[in-house]
């Protein structure tokens, strides 16, 4: 995991596709049109989403982790606050979906990491790193809106 200003994205030398990734975000603003782009096909791309924060024990709130592509989530309007666990801590709600790159987890009680995403500041998150997105920093409800750019593993030079 990765949590930075995006003002030093160079400090980290993960490659080519990061240094696309970052082309990319450096030009997004914050009345970027809500859908996915397309960075380079299905290896990057990027989906702008605005949604209204919620509290981390909401019934919606999704615990998730992927294998195939890492996430990097950028707030573009307000803020959200990202929980964090490593999967090997967790119990699987849902067996991993290689055709969604998805596994989803069992919440049973709160992150001890907490990230507090304002605009400008970034993550990325590795597969070891299950995410709980959208959560409020504040007051439950604000609307935040946010780009996750998805890259292939394989396109990093960790």
């Amino acid at each position: 995991m990765i949590v930075d200003n995006i003002s030093h994205w160079k400090t980290y030398n993960l490659g080519p596709a990061w240094e696309a990734v970052f082309a990319f975000l450096s030009e997004l603003t914050a009345d970027a049109e809500e859908k996915e782009y397309r960075i380079d096909g299905d290896q990057i791309f990027a989906r702008v989403m605005s949604y209204e924060t919620k509290e981390d024990f909401a019934e919606n709130a999704v615990l998730e982790s992927h294998r195939d592509y890492a996430d990097i989530h950028m707030a573009l309007v307000d803020s959200e606050r990202i929980a964090v666990w490593p999967t090997e801590t967790l119990k699987i709600k849902t067996a991993y979906n290689p055709e969604k790159d998805a596994e989803f987890y069992v919440f049973e009680q709160s992150a001890s990491l907490q990230l507090s995403m304002y605009p400008g500041t970034f993550a990325l998150l590795l597969p070891q790193d299950a995410h709980m997105p959208g959560l409020h920093t504040g007051n439950v409800g604000t609307t935040a809106k946010k780009v996750v750019v998805k890259i292939a593993m394989d396109l990093l030079q960790l």
